[in-house]
């Protein structure tokens, strides 16, 4: 029987030859998930041996991700902004970047009378989700054009009990009539920013296994950006504030949009890569 480091340094071996990127932290992060612990907490259990039925099951997610499946979606769950959400292969994952989409929006409530706030094309509901868990005074709206990431999402929020604070709704913003949505304080989306020509280039876990209709617009990479900017000059009180994740060089042409519909007060923020990240505008 193997024991937990030796089954680590077999399996980061094995994903390493794989071409599997940071093979050491996916085969302790899977080990971690299998025996129920902290990843950290594998450190004080190096000695212990696993079982055939821990074994059998490690050797399948090595075996899945061998084949650049994202580990996120076998372990099924994944973490954001502190918290625990599910998963599955029917919504995109969600990313660090976007924890500064939310950090973005919270430092916008601490300084301003927000009431309400709508989270377009939600997902499996981690930005909505994260913003309850943080602002108590807030209630939210979050739409999602799939009825499974509606799902995902509800199951998330009861998860966190937090399903009284956020309304879900299955709705499509390419057809949504701007008297559908009225009122809010905030918008914020991490609309489908990747051009359709990028979007033929991308690395297999993203192209082979995320819902394409969350990934791209099939466009240009600003089909959603020129939609939700101009809803929000509705959807939006005056002085209401819109905020969206962007993509590499994407900061100069989506100001453009907000400007050209008369937007005001834009700023960028950069990640830690120094990319401009997040844009926020205000509605006249």
């Amino acid at each position: 029987m193997l024991t937990v480091l030796e089954a680590i340094n077999k399996s980061a071996d094995y994903l390493a030859s794989k071409k599997i990127e940071s093979p050491r932290a996916n085969a302790e992060l899977f080990l971690a998930s299998i025996l129920n612990c902290k990843r950290l907490d594998l450190y004080m259990m190096f000695d212990r041996p696993l079982s055939e039925t821990e074994m059998s099951k490690y050797r399948e997610y090595l075996k899945r991700r061998s084949n650049f499946e994202p580990l996120q979606y076998i372990i099924g769950k994944v973490e954001f902004y502190g918290l625990e959400l599910m998963i599955n292969p029917e919504v995109l994952i969600p990313r660090p970047e976007t924890e500064l989409l939310v950090e973005a929006v919270i430092n916008q409530v601490s300084k301003s009378n927000i009431t309400k706030i709508l989270d377009i094309g939600t997902g499996s509901g981690n930005i909505a989700i994260a913003l309850a868990a943080n602002l108590p005074d807030v209630s939210l709206t979050a739409i999602d054009i799939s009825e499974s990431s509606i799902k995902i999402a509800k199951r998330n929020s009861e998860l966190l009990h937090l399903e009284e604070r956020i309304s879900f709704y299955c709705s499509d913003i390419l057809k949504m009539n701007e008297t559908d949505y009225t009122e809010f304080d905030v918008v914020v989306s991490n609309p489908p920013y990747v051009s359709a020509i990028e979007y033929k280039d991308l690395q297999k876990e993203i192209k082979d296994y995320e819902p394409d209709f969350a990934v791209t617009d099939f466009s240009d990479g600003y089909k959603f950006y020129e939609r939700i900017i101009l809803l929000s000059k509705n959807i939006l009180k005056s002085g209401g504030h819109l905020f969206f994740e962007l993509a590499e060089g994407q900061s100069g042409n989506v100001k453009n949009i907000f400007l050209q519909h008369g937007f005001r007060n834009i700023s960028v923020i950069r990640d830690y890569q120094g990319i401009n990240r997040i844009i926020n505008a205000v509605n006249n």
